[in-house]
């Protein structure tokens, strides 16, 4: 296992660290629960194979995530650091404090190492400023009792925003968003580390995507990679920037795949890396071919998210990742994906989306194909 050092904080981190988000699922009495007996012995073995980083939240697996790792972290509590997270759902520092004594006790510890801020985006950081005893003072305070050892943030906001949230000096590290095909906090990940923050990596292989098989990811390398998930690892941690990348490992297979990716040296060549960017770069403006996500075609009389839709059919016909791509539009069609939009099927070629793209996009019969071809 490669460690290194996080950030400011004094820490060495593996360079692995274990997302809790996508732990193993059963079904008892119509209700969804963590499958212990396979979660447990999963976060064990990366344990015991050198991850010394662990991430969680407070809704993550139907609300149980932080459950299954606190009976997980039995006896490896004092060589393990853990990471949770706070949503803030109003400017009470009091209720902030009640949020992070219910996470401790779902954890069953007396100290959570990181805590984030989750999922901040500036214009609500502003609005904490100056509150009395808000979000920020409540920190402090955790910090100052030994409830928290390191305040951090997670990211989701305007790429452009987080420097400013990284230059009020209150956070030691942050968690955000790139990969192989979204590399636009590259520069947040290079400036956050230039500023002394742990840099953690959420989505490394894409929320799945880039663990579908395609033929084009995987020959970006020399040497024929297992899976285009190694590729999307071994692209993340070549980053010098990147502290910890953050997987949400679902069987035991992915957490053995990791381990091995984790433990090499020398992640990708520089003529691998050059490929690669190449590659995202050439392929991105093959997708602008059939739409920018400008959004100017919304709203849908019919609710159909048309840029989303055509980002999933870009999945398939631009990138080849076409299983995952089907699956994301199923989820579409049965109403469960985190973006809500009617399915492509419910267009009634109206003409008004087709009638506000400055491109001109033929929106009506690419609606028509995508359907076709993704419901198969």
């Amino acid at each position: 296992m490669e460690y290194t050092n996080f950030g400011n904080t004094g820490c060495k981190v593996s360079k692995l660290g274990f997302g809790a988000m996508r732990l193993p699922m059963l079904e008892i009495n119509g209700s969804k629960v963590i499958d212990d007996d396979k979660a447990i012995p999963m976060i064990h073995k990366a344990f015991d194979n050198g991850v010394n980083y662990i991430d969680t939240a407070p809704y993550y697996c139907e609300k149980l995530s932080e459950i299954t790792v606190g009976k997980a972290l039995k006896g490896y509590r004092d060589k393990v650091y853990l990471s949770t997270k706070n949503p803030i759902e109003d400017l009470s520092g009091d209720n902030w404090l009640k949020r992070l004594e219910t996470s401790l006790k779902n954890l069953d510890t007396d100290y959570i190492d990181f805590y984030h801020f989750w999922g901040i985006n500036l214009k609500s950081f502003k609005s904490w400023q100056g509150q009395q005893f808000g979000p920020i003072e409540a920190a402090h305070k955790a910090k100052e009792q030994g409830l928290i050892k390191h305040i951090s943030f997670s990211f989701h906001d305007d790429v452009a925003n987080m420097p400013e949230i990284i230059d009020s000096g209150l956070f030691e590290t942050v968690l955000m968003q790139y990969n192989l095909l979204d590399r636009s906090n590259e520069s947040n990940v290079d400036y956050a580390a230039s500023k002394g923050l742990g840099v953690v990596i959420m989505g490394p292989v894409g929320g799945g995507r880039l663990g579908a098989p395609s033929s084009i990811i995987k020959g970006l390398l020399k040497e024929p990679p297992k899976s285009s998930a190694e590729v999307a690892m071994r692209f993340v941690l070549a980053n010098p920037n990147v502290s910890i990348a953050l997987s949400g490992m679902s069987t035991m297979e992915q957490v053995d795949e990791n381990l091995e990716l984790a433990s090499r040296t020398g992640h990708l060549t520089d003529e691998e890396l050059e490929r690669a960017v190449a590659m995202v770069t050439e392929k991105r403006k093959f997708a602008e071919l059939y739409c920018t996500g400008c959004n100017y075609c919304l709203p849908c009389p019919q609710n159909i998210n048309i840029p989303h839709i055509f980002n999933i059919m870009n999945n398939h016909r631009v990138y080849e990742i076409t299983d995952y791509a089907k699956g994301q539009y199923k989820e579409v069609v049965d109403g469960t994906g985190w973006v809500k939009s009617a399915d492509a099927s419910k267009c009634v070629e109206c003409g008004v989306c087709e009638s506000k793209c400055p491109q001109h996009l033929p929106i009506i019969a690419q609606l028509k194909e995508t359907h076709k071809v993704l419901s198969a």
